[in-house]
């Protein structure tokens, strides 16, 4: 179901009950107007819908069905991103047997898999690269083969004890990239809508990295990419974002850089009939969003766009 953060529902609520001196601003019903742009997708989407909004300057939150579990699929790359420049931090402080994003690579045959676009175009046992670039061709496109070998040097205990120290307890890493015996076996990749958005949250304020390992954290996440956060808006809008397709799933999670007003978007789908109709909801809700928000940061709080400085 929708839910808006409680003073807006409090507000809202008081003028259903017919309250006279209730006070209600301008935006508040303007986020009702987004609202109703989910909802209909929502009815129009074959198959189940989760988002997750959350405004960085405002701390307003959105949620529509926002505590079901879904797979995410290629979207749990967030944490493994968040993980390496986490243990890079924690080498550089002087702890033991952690990655650091210069430590070399080897491309090696066996660990280039299907959909790793960037390892299947470098030489076996010749061309020589880092984490850190790993992590690059992992973001920009969702390099399978980069991601495994990643988990491998990281550890997949370590990438779920940063989400379990953030408070998240349905986001795991469960199996490695195109592992389908553990996929079968139920070992599935899972999140949220509110709890992937609680984490990017958490990196944005810095609660999770130090500020200038946050700041090249986003660099890599905003590497370009076409799906499907970023499909609909403006070339110039940057977007920190990964996202993430299986069969029957599509899901996307990022940050948008929307003027004054960044927000937080999680948008997650399942059972889908319609893979690419799928794609296209979250691309519009998306646009919906940035549309929302963009307006909120050209404008005064009572809705008067203001020319800039």
């Amino acid at each position: 179901m929708s839910r808006l953060t409680l003073p807006v529902a409090l507000a809202l609520g008081a003028l259903g009950a017919g309250a006279v001196h209730a006070q209600t601003a301008p935006s508040d019903l303007l986020f009702k107007k987004l609202d109703a742009a989910i909802l209909q997708e929502d009815r129009e989407l074959d198959g189940v819908l989760g988002v997750a909004i959350t405004d960085l300057v405002s701390g307003q939150a959105y949620a529509h069905n926002g505590d079901l579990v879904f797979p995410v699929a290629s979207s749990i790359k967030v944490a493994v991103l968040a993980e390496l420049f986490h243990q890079s931090e924690q080498a550089d402080a002087g702890t033991p047997n952690k990655a650091r994003l210069a430590d070399p690579y080897v491309v090696s045959a066996a660990d280039v898999i299907d959909e790793s676009p960037f390892l299947a175009g470098l030489t076996p046992g010749v061309s020589r690269v880092t984490n850190r670039d790993l992590a690059a061709f992992m973001a920009s496109q969702s390099d399978n083969g980069a991601t495994n070998v990643l988990i491998a040097r990281l550890g997949m205990e370590n990438v779920n004890a940063l989400l379990a120290a953030q408070g998240l307890k349905e986001t795991r890493l469960r199996r490695k990239m195109l592992d389908l015996e553990a996929a079968r076996a139920g070992r599935e990749n899972t999140s949220t809508p509110k709890e992937m958005a609680a984490f990017l949250e958490a990196l944005y304020r810095g609660r999770v990295l130090g500020k200038a390992t946050t700041d090249d954290f986003f660099k890599v996440l905003s590497l370009p990419k076409e799906k499907y956060i970023p499909r609909g808006l403006p070339a110039e809008v940057k977007v920190a974002n990964k996202p993430g397709w299986l069969d029957g799933v599509r899901t996307d999670s990022g940050i948008v850089f929307a003027g004054k007003r960044p927000f937080v978007l999680s948008i997650m789908t399942t059972f889908d009939a319609d893979e690419a109709a799928a794609e296209r909801t979250i691309a519009r809700i998306a646009a919906a969003a940035y549309r929302h928000f963009g307006r909120l940061s050209r404008s005064s709080p009572y809705g008067r766009i203001l020319p800039p400085r």
